[in-house]
């Protein structure tokens, strides 16, 4: 019912009376305004005035099953979509969902997470109302061997829709960090299920620096978020939204071929490595070379100085830029 009511509340220009409230959702006038309350409480701004109803005055920036619900739009990625306003990690909880048989396309969503997850077992600061913490359920019926690539079409899903929303030139630094100005703003862990031949589940996770004005000592001279890049601050739902409907298209157009073929040039034109050297670190060796962009399978191009090119595979290595963060 929530859901009914905010999304009459903002396609009314003016005050929505309770009558029409109540014949639309087939509910009491009681019922209408303890959901008016409720929402009143989630941070809505309601005017309610007698013989006239009710006025959405402001949409708040918040991050609830109904908000959620109103501003998807994509066919299938966020439904069902869960929010909580604390969790351990939406990595872990998506995982917990998925083992329990819940759908492809399923959304988990938090205001705060108390153990956010980062790549090689890192930890991601997560604080309320701020940021973009979430994590959705895949179930590609591919090979193991070619998941990875999920995580750069997600890389370019999110990159593609912070342009969209924000107007922000953001790029990617391979194989998935989202930065601008070389400082990273979002970050996205995969994580998957599988036996030799058959994947169960593919759970992406990613964060998001939204409205930060600033971050801990450790990270803020690599770490920038869009409203210190923008002067604005942002309504995150409308970002998760522009994520789901962008991550549907380049997922289609993954598994059509089960490569990056059909977006390997847009993902060649958003990346901040293309052109410039970096340094790849395995357990054995370190060594520098120019990265030439990636191929159809979203492996890293990298020209060895002594001529040869190497196709670095995403997870088994780390690559830096030696010019600052990236």
């Amino acid at each position: 019912m929530k859901t009914e009511i905010i999304r009459k509340l903002k396609e009314t220009d003016g005050y929505v009376s309770g009558q029409q409230l109540c014949e639309l959702l087939g509910v009491s006038r009681t019922a209408v305004w303890k959901v008016i309350r409720q929402l009143r409480d989630e941070g809505y701004q309601i005017e309610a005035v007698r013989n006239r109803g009710y006025r959405l005055l402001e949409v708040a920036d918040v991050l609830t099953e109904a908000e959620c619900r109103n501003r998807l739009a994509g066919r299938w990625l966020g439904n069902p979509v869960y929010c909580f306003d604390e969790i351990d990690s939406t990595n872990t909880r998506a995982k917990l969902l998925a083992e329990k048989g819940a759908p492809e396309g399923t959304l988990v969503i938090a205001e705060s997470q108390t153990a956010g997850k980062g790549r090689r077992g890192r930890s991601w600061a997560s604080p309320p109302g701020e940021g973009l913490w979430f994590s959705f359920v895949l179930r590609p019926q591919i090979r193991p061997s070619v998941a990875p690539m999920i995580t750069l079409a997600a890389a370019l899903a999110v990159a593609a829709s912070i342009e969209d929303v924000c107007g922000l030139p953001a790029r990617i630094k391979w194989p998935n960090d989202i930065v601008i100005s070389g400082r990273k703003l979002v970050g996205i862990l995969t994580e998957l299920s599988a036996e030799t031949l058959e994947v169960h589940y593919v759970v992406v996770g990613i964060g998001i620096n939204v409205n930060m004005t600033e971050f801990p000592e450790e990270i803020r001279r690599t770490a920038t978020s869009l409203y210190l890049e923008s002067g604005k601050r942002f309504k995150r739902c409308d970002i998760v939204a522009a994520v789901m409907k962008r991550m549907e298209e380049y997922y289609a157009a993954y598994m059509n071929t089960c490569s990056l073929a059909a977006m390997k040039d847009e993902y060649m034109g958003r990346l901040a490595n293309l052109n410039r050297e970096v340094a790849v670190i395995t357990l054995r060796e370190e060594w520098r070379g120019l990265c030439e962009g990636i191929d159809e399978y979203g492996r890293l191009l990298v020209r060895r100085k002594d001529g040869s090119l190497e196709k670095i595979v995403s997870g088994e290595v780390s690559v830096r830029g030696i010019y600052g963060y990236v």
